[in-house]
């Protein structure tokens, strides 16, 4: 048997160490998270939106030049762009309000774990709150205590909204508790109310307030944090090196539940355990049912609302990780975009099969859905796959209108055109209801990791052409992984937006090659079928009870401007040395990747990467000090986005520093 250490948050990973190599794990906590707040140009931003409100109280005169000054200084930030600012100056305000109160509460990582270290200080008041800022997942009844930090304690300042699902900016007229008046920020909105809450939260936590007696459910809340949460994260270092040295020894390791615990799985923690996924026959959960039908309306609705039109087509990536975190999230948004529902049996919980929703129920057109799935998800979840692909075919088969079943009208059309091309009837028809693609049997990936890290592309149709020969292999009605690039080019030429979901703030699209490998490559494959960008959504997941959906270019803002490149975030990993130097370097890569295969990354954003990382002489000194090789790595992917097109820097400046840095000279490097 091989022994391994994993992330609790990683199920996946870990269950096919298991399947592969008779794997034992040792499980270890996920990094200290914080929130990201805000810091230098959004803070100085954020101080004239303040001075705006404040003047429209007491002197309306001023607020004109104010609010001129404030929109020409987002849009030179490309705050225009990434908070995706629309209507009039005023209602540009308030949306760029809303957006810098959400960035600041973004939780981002605090640093990196260290094995066997649990986190202490200010670091652990900072875990714990977002531990207890949604409600705990337990498999024994849920106490009092599992409840929200934070909706406890608007309950008990009789604030009448919920924290956990706001509108940022929208007005805020409800009561003004004395509690919350000793945190320094305004007060104008839902937003600045739940920043409020957060700050109290964390001195409650960390011990420099103490709760006021009438405060019942805040108290149950902490005495849980007390009692059991904090318990659980502080056991968690000497925990692992325990049962890293019983497993060296030779001797058993007791297994535990896995799952991302800021998303309220808990129960994952203590870690230091050999941990367990969970029960195929039970996903999509009723719980993940529920999330993934009203992420399927939320989706369908803002792209109509943008777009002036019903989503027809969408292709969707799935990862076998993911739904093994959420109890199936990705395969349930799937089957209520197609308009069919999971059946269960009562006393085990296990899925029978499905039954289809009428149009009139679902109050839209149904969506024609299709899956790229991860080479986990496919060994993994064979059940899923045939669930899906049966739903997909009784659904063709209804007689309704194309304009509100375009699955049975696209089927009807490609089986007639297979047909002319010499198939049979029935082959016709299996191939022409191929939803489910993914790669070969035995392979894994999307085939751009290679051609982004080597350069080995010229123009992004070569990104395209990499990602349709490793995705082309049809699954289900019977086949494992068929050969039918024609079937694949038929739905992608189809496809009106790229989904892709996101299910806990523990990572982001920055941290991995895989987020740019399938939501990237699906984008480049589709812009190159249709000669045209298709809509990219990222859906946050994170908050299971208010899924929200973002463009793919927000939340790439969204990532930069919060974890990428704030200090908060950069001072964290640097206390890491070569590791957080190569975190950096990492965040680079992945941003340029998302520029290649998306088009979704405009000039700012490499620049907030660049000024953070070498524009700024310590950062650029302590990198080159503590992982020299990742300092020309980061320039060297610096030039290749101004090579390629993918990034106009401002500055002169840029081109003379990344000439210094690579060895080229400034003359070709600015060429």
């Amino acid at each position: 048997p091989h022994l391994y250490p994993f992330i609790v948050n990683d199920p996946g990973e870990g269950t096919q160490a298991k399947r592969r190599a008779q794997a034992v794990i040792v499980d270890h906590l996920t990094p200290p998270f914080t929130r990201a707040e805000s810091y230098g140009a959004l803070a100085e931003l954020e101080r004239l939106v303040d001075e705006y409100y404040d003047a429209a109280r007491m002197d309306p005169r001023r607020t004109r030049e104010l609010k001129r000054d404030i929109l020409d200084r987002a849009d030179l930030l490309g705050l225009v762009r990434d908070a995706s600012l629309k209507g009039n100056p005023d209602q540009a305000l308030a949306q760029l309000d809303g957006y810098l109160c959400e960035l600041k509460e973004m939780q981002i990582r605090g640093g990196l774990h260290v094995f066997g270290e649990s986190p202490d200080g200010e670091a652990l008041t900072d875990l714990l709150v977002a531990l207890a800022r949604l409600p705990r997942v337990r498999a024994t009844r849920p106490s009092a205590g599992d409840e929200s930090l934070l909706r406890a304690l608007a309950k008990d300042l009789s604030l009448d909204f919920d924290p956990l699902a706001p509108e940022p900016a929208h007005e805020w007229a409800g009561p003004r508790p004395a509690a919350l008046n000793t945190v320094a920020t305004p007060w104008r909105s839902e937003g600045d109310t739940v920043e409020r809450l957060e700050h109290l939260a964390r001195d409650l936590v960390g011990g420099q307030r103490t709760p006021d007696e009438s405060w019942s459910a805040t108290r149950a809340v902490l005495d849980a944090i007390e009692t059991d949460l904090r318990l659980r994260v502080t056991a968690c270092g000497a925990r692992e090196i325990d049962a890293l040295l019983t497993a060296l020894d030779g001797r058993f390791v007791p297994p535990g539940p896995s799952g991302a615990p800021t998303r309220g799985r808990i129960e994952a923690l203590p870690t230091g355990r050999n941990f367990y996924s969970v029960d195929s026959r039970a996903l999509p959960t009723p719980a993940a049912w529920r999330l993934g039908f009203a992420s399927a309306q939320s989706l369908v609705e803002r792209h109509a609302q943008e777009h002036g039109d019903y989503l027809r087509a969408v292709a969707l990536s799935a990862w076998g990780t993911s739904n093994m975190r959420t109890g199936g999230d990705d395969i349930a948004q799937a089957l209520a975009l197609i308009g069919a529902q999971p059946t269960w049996e009562t006393s085990t919980g296990r899925v029978t099969g499905f039954e289809i929703l009428p149009a009139s129920v679902l109050g839209r057109p149904r969506v024609d859905v299709t899956l790229r799935v991860s080479g986990f998800f496919r060994d993994a979840f064979p059940g899923l796959i045939a669930l899906f692909d049966s739903a997909v075919r009784a659904i063709a088969e209804l007689d309704e209108d194309e304009a509100i079943n375009p699955i049975a009208a696209a089927a009807q059309r490609d089986q007639q055109t297979l047909v002319a091309e010499g198939a049979t009837p029935e082959s016709a028809r299996k191939r022409a209801l191929y939803r489910v693609f993914g790669s070969k049997p035995g392979a894994y990936g999307a085939g751009l990791q290679a051609l982004i890290d080597e350069g080995g592309w010229k123009q992004e149709s070569d990104l395209a052409k990499a990602f349709r020969a490793w995705s082309a292999y049809a699954y289900g009605a019977g086949v494992e992984g068929v050969s039918d690039g024609a079937a694949f080019d038929a739905r992608v030429a189809r496809i009106d937006a790229v989904l892709h979901n996101q299910d806990n703030r523990e990572h982001d699209i920055l941290d991995s090659d895989d987020y740019y490998q399938f939501a990237g490559g699906l984008t480049a494959a589709v812009t190159a079928a249709r000669g045209e960008r298709p809509a990219v959504y990222l859906n946050d997941h994170s908050r299971p009870e208010t899924p929200k959906v973002r463009t793919l270019a927000e939340e790439i803002g969204r990532v930069v401007r919060a974890r990428a490149a704030n200090p908060k975030w950069i001072e964290a990993v640097m206390k890491h040395g070569y590791k957080g130097a190569f975190e950096m370097a990492a965040t680079v890569d992945y941003l340029f990747a998302f520029a290649a295969t998306t088009g979704a990354v405009a000039d700012h954003h490499f620049g907030l990467l660049y000024d953070a990382y070498l524009g700024d002489e310590r950062v650029r000194d302590f990198i080159a000090d503590a992982n020299p090789a990742a300092l020309t790595d980061m320039a060297a992917r610096f030039n290749e986005a101004i090579d390629r097109g993918l990034w106009r820097p401002r500055a002169n400046a840029v081109h003379d520093e990344l000439a210094r840095l690579t060895g080229r000279a400034p003359a070709e490097a600015a060429s």
